[in-house]
């Protein structure tokens, strides 16, 4: 399935959920309510946090909120976008548990000005993956809309189901030695080279010389005070922040020269 397939199936179940819309007589209001059987969303917290006109509510509404779930001011921006942004908008709205859009955004915002630097949505696209999609443990203050697959109707009883976590492997101890050491170092050089390409820059071999990935991993990426950190966590920073480092490399090459 197209990823942009997947919002507008996504925009369609809301819109089904918004037609289980019935009216009731609310006497201590003295006055109607509207209220709903959802199977896919949260529609009271939707009307809510959206400002819906519940009277009048379309396919098209739909649209434009599941674009705003996704990272987008309307369904229309979201629809004429690149592959990648889509692509984005999409891990933003299966991620809405982890971090909200506009959280992302003011994330995305602070790393282009610390860096002075223009972030292309593929680039967007890669850090969101190393960072948030591929990583447990983030949490939002924002709200999750989506019903869980297991939630009944409200006129059903729920079936309580346990959910058994899964253990990951925790950072404890620095500096890193052995195996993970050797992982490390090797996604560093890695992630460092690709920097290079992506910044186009000038003299490579100047910065290479420059470069030390034992000393960036021991005393810029991890530091006591993180402990204990999720080992895959930590890995997803490399690829999220190295940049920052090599931008000052950069400026240490503009000194020298």
């Amino acid at each position: 399935m197209k990823t942009i397939n997947y919002l507008k199936l996504q925009a369609k179940n809301l819109y089904k959920d918004f037609k289980t819309q019935k009216t009731y007589f609310d006497s201590s209001l003295d006055g109607d309510y509207f209220g709903y059987t959802p199977k896919y969303f949260d529609v009271d917290a939707l009307v809510t946090d959206y400002n819906v006109n519940e009277k009048k509510f379309t396919l098209m509404n739909a649209q434009h909120i599941i674009a705003k779930l996704a990272g987008f001011d309307k369904w229309t921006e979201l629809s004429d976008s690149s592959e990648p942004a889509i692509e984005l908008g999409k891990l933003l709205f299966d991620n809405m548990h982890k971090l909200r859009a506009e959280d992302w955004q003011y994330y995305i915002r602070d790393v282009e000005i610390e860096n002075e630097i223009f972030l292309h949505d593929v680039d967007k696209l890669g850090i969101f993956r190393q960072v948030f999609a591929d990583v447990e443990g983030h949490q939002t203050d924002g709200y999750d809309y989506r019903l869980p697959k297991s939630e009944k109707l409200p006129d059903e009883e729920p079936k309580i189901k346990k959910v058994k976590k899964k253990n990951s492997k925790q950072i404890t101890v620095l500096p890193l030695t052995g195996a993970l050491r050797i992982k490390f170092i090797k996604t560093a050089n890695s992630v460092f080279e690709s920097d290079l390409e992506r910044l186009e820059v000038e003299n490579p071999e100047v910065v290479r010389k420059l470069w030390d990935p034992e000393k960036y991993i021991d005393e810029i990426l991890l530091k006591p005070d993180m402990l204990p950190i999720d080992q895959d966590y930590a890995l997803s920073l490399v690829g999220a922040f190295l940049v920052h480092h090599v931008i000052a490399l950069l400026n240490d090459e503009d000194n020298m020269m």
